[in-house]
């Protein structure tokens, strides 16, 4: 959302740090002052065009004011080619404006420079503190160290990505994972404690699902395996003992390897902790520090003290010291009187509410839950859920004129998205997901979209819901266009990520309708959908746990949107499911019961009508049809 800049002469300075999972953006004063950061997509330069990079970069252009200097770093920028790139892509965005565009490592490390340390030989001064050798070591979905001594030189070791290199990394440590636990099955004939926490993680029921999954999976979805080995580790696994050890002397190696490029062998280092596997898993990093102070004593080891991004916001400073304009000179003046860009994609509606959501009062018939019998319990639980169906009845008008939107967007070649967070994102993915052995429906037929996307089916994705951005790019990249329906669903009629969906949905002109079980939720007009659906299922018995019953009431509202606008598009004769596909053996069993039903022949006749027919149960049953007409 945009921010109003307060009346103030003094420079911003736009920071951006891009990496394969996130980018990162301050944009702060000189003091320095916060105006504004914020989170938006991925962005690695090997991976995206010169038009996709300028139009990444106008995504965050268009939520700040101008700023004095810009410093960019970039995952996958290696070459001062690269970073003309980004340079050049800056400029379309913020012309005339100094930019400096650099790699990932340096904004980190560029992070790290306001920390004085002391290491045991090194003098008091404040100065001898600066000067002193820095190397980073970056351990997160990939792995790399970036060193730069008091000359200004730089070395690096590592960062050839999961194929080459990434040694010490999330990646490393989920596919060693991953060979180890197959490998103690093959040599010993037994499935380890660290595969099935895998298995658990994954959802795959045996280990052989394993090579379907692997063969799928990406560098993120294995790196995200880190966690369980961690975990493992944390009970004394030996297996993941074993995979951390090798991954801890790895990454000292590599930090080694680049001080010795850098400065003298018994010289001050800093050594500074970077990434997710070092910084989110305190015991490992202190592991890692340990082995660095004995293989480099004269040292001493920190945590990168703040978001890397900070970092790109210091050489945005120093870029603009180089420019020329000094911090409080005659550029701010000029800075202050370009007009904002207003954002027009991804500005979140002023929602209000007249008072506070059911979704999050407390239930007063629940007021002693903790002290109810189960039996007690169950009774309570049942008769709020016998709350749902008159909830749903209220407003059967606007579910109806929900239905009919549906219907018209099959008939015209269009499809049905649902958007949402947590269990409302599953619950669409869930009904997407039976459509198209019910109905046999194209898969692309009704489709299911889910914050932080398959992970988010299995585990809750930190910050995913929050990120309206990431729902108007999910809704841009399934190519949504006027002929669709999009229903957003949130159970408070809230959610970031659903209303930055919405929003670009309704931009492209598909139809949209928001799901939500707060009818006190006020919109404005401009940002209204098409149609709110708004029950009043009251209060959760357990205080804010919408998995109950507005969970209940999603899933009730979802299959009367799917299953009437199948019934009105052809896909039932009477109330058989004339298009099932008949999949296992249960289906083929229904299948033949369903022609027989509905064209009065034996189940012989039936049966050799779906076998000719490669059992489409629609084909057999038109075609047993025309034969007893006279």
């Amino acid at each position: 959302m945009t921010k109003r800049r307060p009346a103030t002469a003094e420079p911003l300075f736009l920071g951006i740090e891009c990496g394969g999972t996130r980018t990162c953006v301050v944009i702060a004063e000189d003091e320095p002052t916060v105006f504004w950061q914020g989170r938006f997509g991925p962005a690695n330069l090997r991976l995206l065009s010169d038009p996709e990079l300028t139009q990444h970069f106008q995504a965050i252009g268009q939520t700040m004011p101008q700023p004095a200097a810009i410093a960019i770093g970039m995952a996958g920028a290696r070459t001062e080619a690269d970073r003309e790139r980004i340079r050049r892509a800056a400029a379309n965005v913020w012309p005339g404006i100094p930019c400096c565009a650099t790699d990932d490592l340096e904004t980190a490390l560029a992070a790290a420079e306001t920390v004085l340390i002391r290491p045991p030989s090194a003098a008091r001064s404040n100065r001898q503190h600066a000067a002193t050798c820095r190397v980073l070591i970056l351990s997160g979905t990939g792995s790399c160290c970036f060193g730069q001594n008091p000359n200004g030189r730089t070395a690096k070791v590592g960062g050839w990505g999961h194929i080459l290199g990434d040694k010490g990394s999330g990646f490393e440590i989920g596919l060693r994972a991953l060979k180890a636990v197959v490998y103690y099955q093959d040599t010993e004939g037994e499935w380890s404690e660290l595969g099935r926490r895998i298995l658990r993680k994954l959802q795959v029921n045996e280990p052989d699902d394993l090579i379907d999954w692997v063969q799928k999976a990406g560098k993120d979805d294995v790196a995200s395996l880190a966690v369980e080995v961690f975990t493992a580790w944390s009970n004394r696994d030996e297996i993941a003992s074993d995979i951390l050890e090798g991954a801890a002397q790895s990454l000292v190696g590599d930090a080694v390897s680049c001080a010795r490029r850098l400065v003298k062998s018994g010289r001050p280092v800093q050594f500074v902790l970077a990434g997710g596997v070092l910084l989110r898993q305190p015991r490992f990093g202190k592991k890692v520090a340990d082995l660095l102070r004995q293989s480099w004593p004269n040292s001493v080891v920190t945590p990168l003290p703040r978001e890397s991004v900070w970092g790109a916001v210091e050489l945005a400073k120093k870029k603009f010291r180089a420019s020329g304009s000094g911090l409080r000179g005659e550029a701010a003046p000029a800075i202050a009187k370009k007009p904002k860009r207003k954002a027009e994609v991804f500005e979140l509606p002023p929602l209000k509410s007249l008072e506070l959501s059911p979704t999050e009062r407390r239930n007063p018939r629940s007021m002693n839950l903790d002290r109810l019998s189960i039996t007690e319990a169950i009774g309570l639980m049942l008769s709020e859920d016998a709350r749902i169906p008159p909830a749903i009845l209220a407003e059967r008008t606007r579910i109806e004129r929900a239905v009919k939107l549906i219907v018209r967007a099959f008939n015209r070649s269009g499809r049905l998205f649902y958007v949402g967070a947590g269990t409302s994102g599953r619950l669409g993915v869930l009904d997407a997901s039976e459509c198209p052995p019910t109905f046999r429906a194209p898969p692309e037929l009704v489709q299911g979209i889910i914050a932080g996307g398959p992970r988010g089916l299995s585990e809750s994705v930190e910050g995913a819901e929050d990120d309206p951005e990431s729902g108007a790019r999910a809704i841009q990249f399934r190519g949504v266009n006027h002929k669709d329906v999009v229903v957003g669903i949130a159970a408070g009629g809230r959610t970031p990520f659903v209303w930055g969906a919405l929003r670009e949905a309704r931009r492209r002109g598909a139809k949209t309708v928001l799901l939500c079980f707060n009818p006190r939720l006020q919109i404005p007009r401009r940002h209204r959908p098409d149609l709110v659906i708004a029950p009043d299922v009251g209060p959760e018995i357990l205080t804010g746990s919408t998995r109950l019953k507005c969970g209940t009431a999603t899933k009730l509202i979802l299959n009367i949107f799917t299953t009437l606008a199948m019934v009105r598009t052809g896909k039932v004769v009477s109330n058989l499911m004339i298009d099932v596909n008949p999949s296992n053996a249960k289906l083929r069993d229904r299948a033949v019961r369903i022609v027989r039903e509905v064209t009065g022949m034996d189940r012989a006749t039936a049966a050799a009508a779906l076998e000719n027919s490669g059992w489409v149960v629609r084909e057999a049953y038109e075609k047993l049809r025309r034969k007893r007409k006279p």
